[in-house]
């Protein structure tokens, strides 16, 4: 596993017109999935990439899914996110990353860099994680374009290998890096245009929880998001994978940490001006 901060394109690379075309036209399209499909598109020369998801992480809240595209077609990758963004992101590289930035004192304005981030299967230690989001979708490798368009926003462009290939080569790396301001900067205008449109309501709510109590845990706020949804404490463990009465118990933490004792409190400090 490793990261790198991308300055500039370390190879010019091969760019193919009719290709950026088709990446500059799926920003804000109402296919949700045109904007990943086209940065397959885009890397056809590297012939090994067969999936790709764009995810964003915002005011702090798991990943939400933007865009997916997969050679084979059909359900099947959407899926594979959904179950990553509901069990498995706080174990990614990329929250590190993303986590860490929020820690940042260099000065970086957001928008001002571009992170690859590079993870194979045998850097995942969960071997749930890596049975879900690399055995079974065929992946052995997968690089990550990260850019931050704003202090509480990441997007993360995730490009992954086939298994047949092994791990990417020097080579491949240098023709990614090559495009990756090109992609990076097409998510970052996509998000502008659909981003807020597509945001749910919860992760808004949860964001303003997160600024009354930066210390919530992110047990606490995915209970919490689960409980802002309207679901049942036993959906929300069965999509978090714990029982619910462990539900029960985050839900409880976090009240006492925000000093509330009841839903109807919760809803209120999410829309009103402070604590009630």
């Amino acid at each position: 596993m490793r990261s790198w901060r991308l300055d500039r394109a370390t190879s010019p690379g091969q760019l193919d017109l009719s290709r950026a075309t088709g990446l500059v036209s799926s920003i804000g399209a109402d296919d949700s999935n045109a904007l990943a499909a086209e940065v397959l598109k885009l890397l056809g020369d590297i012939g090994a990439i067969s999936q790709c998801t764009i995810f964003a992480y915002e005011f702090g809240n798991r990943p939400r899914t933007v865009s997916v595209a997969d050679h084979r077609g059909g359900r099947f990758l959407r899926d594979v996110a959904d179950t990553y963004a509901r069990h498995f992101y706080a174990l990614d590289g990329n929250q590190k990353i993303v986590s860490s930035a929020r820690s940042n004192k260099s000065g970086d304005k957001p928008g001002a860099m571009l992170v690859l981030h590079q993870q194979t299967s045998e850097d995942i230690a969960n071997e749930a994680y890596r049975a879900a989001c690399y055995r079974q979708p065929n992946v052995s490798d997968r690089v990550s374009l990260l850019v931050q368009p704003s202090a509480d926003l990441w997007l993360s462009v995730n490009l992954y290998r086939d298994q047949r290939f092994g791990n990417y080569h020097p080579r491949e790396i240098a023709l990614i890096e090559a495009m990756a301001p090109l992609i990076a900067h097409a998510a970052r205008h996509h998000y502008a245009i659909c981003g807020q449109r597509d945001m749910p309501i919860s992760h808004l709510m949860l964001a303003r929880l997160r600024g009354l109590c930066p210390d919530l845990s992110k047990r606490e706020l995915d209970v919490l998001t689960g409980v802002l949804e309207g679901r049942s404490a036993q959906e929300i463990g069965d999509a978090m994978g714990i029982k619910a009465t462990s539900v029960v118990t985050y839900q409880k933490r976090a009240y006492r940490r925000l000093g509330i004792s009841s839903q109807r409190q919760l809803f209120a400090l999410c829309i009103g001006a402070g604590k009630v």
